[in-house]
């Protein structure tokens, strides 16, 4: 039994039914397959759902490392054309996920859906920081640096829910915002910037 077929099932009963299975029994009748065959590829509705959102990713992330200018670009670039692609693909399943955001406020959502996505972009952020101690676009700071990945998750939230939200042609506001954002992101952890909110945040607390 293939995921993705499962996969492909659920988002379908979500678009004719406009809301997610009942049960298991009833997601298996789409597939015609036994609930011992679906149980043997996902323990629970809700697994489909995060696999889903990993599946995504995953792809995303494939591709763009199947490209041999992607892997010579530096950290940033890496990042931008990871949020490029990826919102590219999120547009295969956006009828599925509007449903989603229709039925599910963002931060719940953000909870439970996304926790698998959430490793695995924790996991290739993490590397591209590592890349950027490297070539010196990211500054290493004590304290500081392991809060980089978090701050990255948020960015990649606010990308997400800025393109459900985007109404623009070709969703061209959406990229505008990635690569503001990205810039941004990268300006603050790359020079003084950082260094100099925290000198005056310390400035601040000192003189209370």
């Amino acid at each position: 039994m293939d995921k993705q077929l499962i996969r492909n099932a659920y988002k379908v009963y979500w678009l004719e039914n406009g809301k997610a299975p009942v049960s298991v029994y009833a997601l298996c009748k789409i597939v015609d397959i036994t609930e011992a065959a679906f149980y043997e590829q996902y323990s629970s509705l809700e697994s489909v759902e995060q696999d889903i959102w990993l599946a995504i990713f995953q792809q995303t992330l494939e591709q763009l490392q199947a490209d041999a200018t992607y892997l010579q670009y530096n950290a940033q670039e890496k990042l931008l054309a990871f949020y490029f692609l990826w919102v590219q693909k999120l547009k295969e399943d956006r009828s599925y996920l509007l449903l989603q955001r229709k039925h599910f406020r963002l931060p719940d959502l953000y909870r439970n859906k996304l926790d698998t996505f959430h490793d695995a972009f924790n996991a290739y952020v993490r590397d591209l920081v590592k890349e950027g101690y490297q070539s010196n676009e990211i500054k290493e700071r004590k304290y500081i640096s392991d809060q980089y990945v978090h701050g990255f998750w948020l960015q990649a939230l606010f990308v997400l829910k800025y393109w459900l939200d985007d109404t623009s042609h070709q969703f061209e506001m959406t990229d505008a915002a990635i690569e503001k954002a990205v810039n941004l992101s990268f300006q603050l952890i790359k020079s003084n910037t950082l260094d100099s909110l925290l000198d005056f945040g310390k400035f601040i607390f000192t003189r209370k």
